[in-house]
């Protein structure tokens, strides 16, 4: 047995993978002592805990019910009450259906990751820090990412329509 199918099956990865890890682990060690270093290490901790605390025990379980809830809704059912002639004189696309979940969790995954990274700013706490710095409101922010927001849920039903249709199109 060769040197590179023991590692594999001893470490359960390729090798490259360890040294990305490493490679990981370099990074975050170079931040935690700049962190250090500049001595906010107190408020970071207590910012790391709450992160982890507030994702796990509060926004875990509630993006999981919402994504559940999601999924039934669009769900993909058998119609109810056609008769079988009905359904034989409109046959059904046999392409590949695309998954209508998906093109709701991306665009609310990036409208999400954008208000908790924008948050100070959208939900207008950092106004007296920000007009001081730079002299400007922040009541634009809001507006602007419920704009993104509307763009990204718009290409998105946009792209779930072509790829349907193309979908029906194959099927055919």
């Amino acid at each position: 047995m060769n040197g590179r199918g023991r590692w594999a099956r001893t470490y359960g990865a390729p090798s490259w993978h360890l040294l990305v890890l490493a490679l990981c682990f370099l990074v975050a060690g170079y931040a935690a002592t700049r962190v250090v270093e500049v001595g906010i290490w107190p408020g970071f901790l207590v910012w790391f805990v709450g992160a982890v605390i507030l994702h796990d025990l509060v926004l875990f379980p509630l993006y999981s019910a919402a994504d559940f809830a999601a999924r039934s809704a669009t769900a993909h059912t058998r119609p109810r009450g056609r008769t079988a002639a009905r359904r034989r004189r409109r046959p059904r696309p046999t392409g590949p259906r695309p998954a209508p979940i998906n093109y709701l969790r991306v665009p609310t995954a990036f409208s999400g990751l954008l208000l908790l990274v924008w948050s100070p700013l959208i939900l207008r706490g950092a106004e007296p820090n920000y007009r001081a710095a730079v002299g400007l409101s922040t009541i634009p922010y809001l507006n602007r990412w419920i704009l993104v927001t509307l763009v990204l849920f718009a290409a998105s039903a946009l792209l779930y329509v072509l790829r349907r249709l193309a979908a029906g199109r194959v099927g055919r």
